[in-house]
C-alpha cells in the first residue's frame, strides 16, 4: 500500500495525514469544507515545525512530508487510485454509514475501507457495504504523530488478509497495533470512557473539585493526565457520544452519562475546543484554570 485517502480534515484527519505522509506515503486529504482543508495543512506545518525545532526531523524532511499531501473536496477524485482510505469524520454512526456506503460505491474493488471510529461497530459499517471482508478499524490516538497506538478493530467478516496487511502497515507508521475484536467502545475507551464518566459523577456529586479529582489520579495512579482535563482533551461532545454508543450496546448504569456531562455538552462547553469544560482555555491552552462554574 503506497497511496492513502484520509477522509475528514479535523484534528484527527490531519494528524493521520501528517503521519501517513512523513513516513512517505501519498496521501490525498479530503474535506468538504476547503477552509478546514487549509486549516489542517497550517496545523500540519505548524507541527512539523515545532518537530524541527525539537531535532526530531530536519528541514528537508518537513518539506517532503508537506509535498506528500494533496487537498481535495470532491470524494470520487480524492479516492481515485487509493489503496486504503482511512475515514476520520465526525463520530456520528449515521455519517459514517453514508460514507462507507459512497465509498464502496466510488473505490477500487481491492480498497481496503478503514474507519478511525473510537465507538461504532465495524461490524455494522461492513454491513452497508459489498465487501465486509475488507472493512477494518484504525483507531488512531490522538496526537497522533506523537501517540504510539494503533487499535485494530476485526468486524466479523474482516478478513485475515486484510487484518495482518494492516497490522503490518500500521508498524511500517512506527506505531504498535493491537489487534481487538469488535464490541462497542472496543478496548481503549470501554476502559476509558467509564472512568471519565465516574469522576464526573465524583464532582458532580461534589466528593472533590476539578482538581482535586486529577490530583489524585495524576499523583495516585501514576496518570499522565487528569480524567476531566483529558476529558477536555478529547471534546466532552466525543466523550458523551461514546459511552451513548456503549450505553446502547450493553445497556445498565455502569455506562449511563453523568447529567452533568450532558448539560455541558448542550450548554457548548466542549472542552479545550470551545475554550472551556472543566478548564477554562480563553488564554490558551497552556495557561489553563479550573473553570469559573467549577471554582
Amino acid at each position: 500500500m503506497k497511496n492513502i485517502t484520509v477522509i475528514g480534515a479535523g484534528t484527527m484527519g490531519n494528524g493521520i495525514a501528517h503521519t501517513f505522509a512523513q513516513k512517505n506515503f501519498n496521501v490525498k486529504l479530503v474535506d468538504i469544507s476547503s477552509e478546514a482543508l487549509e486549516k489542517a495543512l497550517k496545523t500540519i506545518e505548524k507541527n512539523l515545525e515545532r518537530m524541527v525545532k525539537k531535532e526530531k526531523i530536519t528541514e528537508s524532511q518537513k518539506s517532503n512530508t508537506l509535498a506528500n499531501i494533496s487537498t481535495y473536496t470532491d470524494l470520487e477524485s480524492g479516492v481515485d487510485g487509493a489503496d486504503l482510505v482511512v475515514e476520520a469524520a465526525t463520530e456520528n454512526k449515521d455519517l459514517k454509514l453514508k460514507i462507507f456506503q459512497q465509498l464502496d460505491q466510488i473505490c477500487d474493488l481491492n480498497t481496503i475501507l478503514a474507519s478511525n471510529t473510537s465507538s461504532i461497530s465495524i461490524t455494522e459499517i461492513a454491513s452497508v457495504t459489498n465487501r465486509a471482508e475488507k472493512i477494518i478499524g484504525m483507531h488512531f490516538m490522538n496526537p497522533v504523530p506523537l501517540m504510539k497506538l494503533v487499535e485494530v478493530i476485526r468486524g466479523k467478516q474482516t478478513s485475515d488478509q486484510v487484518t495482518n496487511s494492516i497490522m503490518s502497515l500500521s508498524k511500517s507508521l512506527n506505531k504498535i497495533p493491537v489487534e481487538v475484536n469488535d464490541a462497542p467502545g472496543f478496548v481503549a475507551n470501554r476502559i476509558l470512557m467509564p472512568m471519565i464518566n465516574e469522576a464526573i459523577y465524583t464532582l458532580n456529586e461534589k466528593i472533590s473539585s476539578v482538581e482535586g479529582i486529577d490530583t489524585v489520579m495524576i499523583l495516585g495512579m501514576s496518570h499522565p493526565m487528569g480524567p476531566l482535563h483529558l476529558a477536555d482533551f478529547i471534546g466532552l461532545d466525543v466523550c458523551l457520544s461514546i459511552l451513548e454508543v456503549m450505553h446502547d450496546g450493553f445497556g445498565g448504569e455502569k455506562y449511563t452519562p453523568c447529567p452533568l456531562l450532558i448539560d455541558m455538552v448542550k450548554n457548548g462547553h466542549l472542552g479545550i475546543k470551545s475554550g472551556a469544560g472543566f478548564y477554562d482555555y480563553s488564554e490558551g491552552v497552556r495557561n489553563k484554570k479550573v473553570s469559573a462554574q467549577f471554582v
